[in-house]
């Protein structure tokens, strides 16, 4: 006799959910709507990120955290575009920081999930391949993993001047090989991440992401390869060029 449970009593296996902040409003794209409702290709940025996070077979639920009050206006958004139907979608309101609208997305995840990939809506254009990556990455044991691209330019480090605009002088030119430009999404493991959010306070000194928050935790964070379309739109010309990935992708690929 077999001794394997029915269906009904077998655990469900640890879920991987994306959490996708989107309640800032981008001052640097200038007036206008929200910098995540900006259209790209005549879809918002945040459809657009979405699907992104919803295309990996990994993710099976995207919750989004909308404006403290713009979560109908979100749950109308998403209700008026074709996303795919073996995702689960979940908007909840945000707090007046990243990081409270991230600390909120948390809190709203069902028991079941394991692994949390938190990701930037102004990034809509993450190839699945990098989400995948991210997430295996993280099944595999790492506590936090963020993908990043080598820097082409050289760094320097500098006092910053007292006012805008200000010859500032230069401290130290870190060596470029060590250094990497960091993406989203990045990944983690839940337990982890709740801990970095109750314990570790972001201020103007500190952790200016997630990753940076498990870092203070003294935790390991590892690095994946990023992809260059992983841009992140926040400048009017950052807008143009995501534009022409777009355009480049539906005439390659009929994306």
């Amino acid at each position: 006799m077999s001794s394997t449970p029915p269906p009904a009593d077998r655990p469900h296996p640890p879920r991987t959910a994306a959490v996708i902040p989107a309640a800032g409003r981008g001052v640097r794209l200038g007036p206008g709507a929200p910098k995540a409702l900006r259209a790209l290709g005549g879809t918002p940025m945040l459809i657009h990120a979405i699907r992104a996070m919803a295309a990996s077979r990994a993710v099976s639920l995207v919750v989004v955290v909308a404006p403290p009050d713009g979560a109908p206006e979100v749950k109308h958004l998403l209700d008026e575009h074709a996303l795919p139907e073996r995702t689960d979608y979940l908007v909840v309101p945000g707090g007046e920081t990243r990081q409270e609208s991230v600390r909120l997305g948390l809190e709203a995840l069902p028991e079941d999930i394991a692994v949390v990939l938190v990701h930037d809506a102004a990034r809509p254009l993450v190839p699945v391949d990098t989400v995948d990556a991210v997430a295996a990455a993280v099944r595999d044991g790492a506590p936090a993993v963020v993908p990043a691209l080598p820097l082409a330019d050289t760094v320097k480090e500098v006092e910053p001047a007292a006012t805008p605009g200000e010859p500032e002088p230069v401290l130290a030119t870190p060596v470029r090989a060590r250094l990497r430009a960091v993406q989203t999404p990045q990944g983690f493991d839940r337990d982890t991440l709740e801990r970095a959010h109750a314990e570790v306070a972001v201020d103007g000194e500190g952790a200016t992401d997630d990753a940076g928050m498990v870092e203070r935790l003294g935790r390991p964070v590892v690095v994946v390869p990023g992809h260059e379309e992983a841009f992140k739109v926040t400048r009017p010309l950052d807008l143009v060029l995501a534009e022409a990935v777009l355009a480049r992708r539906r005439a390659n690929d009929g994306f």
